[in-house]
Order: structure tokens, then sequence, then C-alpha cells
């Protein structure tokens, strides 16, 4: 399925996106105290800082990803999400690897993300993990939580 996906900017708050981001808050709350849900809503994610992507099979929205800008050398991950008919079809990579491409086109020196300890969220760590990222300490705003795991990659300097 990977080679027909296609990926591209998109409006968090559009139609065709908004049943994808609702199930994926309404998941979160489901599987973490609210406390330690760190999801975005979709006026949350058209803030100057993210620039928000969903992954297309046809003219069907199959999965999200975001990335948010911590510095001029620094990003985060946000709303990463596979539809549920679309997982286990490499629709997460293919965002990834996007987000990563993005990621270096900007000059990041780092990638960080945040995502649940809950066996939920399995699949999801070991996805990062294959790329790279690494547990570690919380940043930006947020705190020491027992229900986070805290995940980081460290990029090439850019050429030139």
């Amino acid at each position: 399925m990977v080679g027909s996906v296609e990926i591209v900017r998109a409006n968090p708050a559009s139609d065709e996106v908004l049943p994808l981001l609702q199930e994926h808050l309404v998941d979160m709350y489901a599987t973490s105290p609210a406390e330690s849900v760190h999801a975005l809503d979709p006026e949350q994610l058209r803030h100057p800082s993210i620039t928000f992507f969903v992954a297309r099979d046809g003219t069907e929205v199959v999965g999200t990803g975001a990335i948010r800008e911590l510095s001029a050398t620094e990003g985060e991950l946000k709303s990463m999400r596979t539809s549920a008919g679309a997982r286990g079809r490499g629709v997460g990579a293919a965002m990834l690897e996007h987000l990563l491409a993005e990621a270096h086109t900007r000059g990041y020196r780092a990638l960080r993300l945040e995502t649940g300890v809950e066996d939920y969220f399995a699949p999801a760590r070991r996805l990062y993990a294959r790329y790279g990222f690494v547990e570690g300490e919380p940043f930006a705003d947020y705190w020491a939580d027992p229900n986070s795991v805290f995940m980081h990659l460290e990029l090439e300097a850019p050429q030139g």
C-alpha cells in the first residue's frame, strides 16, 4: 500500500480530516489519564509553529502527522495517526519518513516526541525505535509523567 500513499499538507480542521483526528482524541483519552493526554485538537494543530500533513490512499485520508517547530534546530512530532483500516500497511512509516525529510529540509538537528506507556502505544514506540529514536528526558513544556515516554532522535548536520 505504501506506494499508493500520497502525503500532503492539509488543514487539520477540514471535513476530510476531522473524523480521523476525533478518533485519535477519543482513543487518547480512552487509554491515558486526562492529565497525561498531550494530543492536540484541530484548532491547536493550526498554530503557526505546526505543519500538518495527511496521508491519502486515493481520496481517503488514512493517516495524519505534524511537525512542530520548537526552535530553529529542533522539532517535535505530533498527531501521528493511522486509520484503523490502514494499520499494518506502512502508512505510519511513510508518514514518519516524510516528517524526517521535512526536518532535514528545515535543518533541524533533533526531533522529539511524546507518546504513551500503555500497550496500546507499543507499535508506535517500535516504529520510532526502528528509525533511531531513543527514550529520554521530558523536553519543551512537558514534565516527568509516569504515563509518558519521551523519545529523541539526533539528526545529522545539514550539508553545506
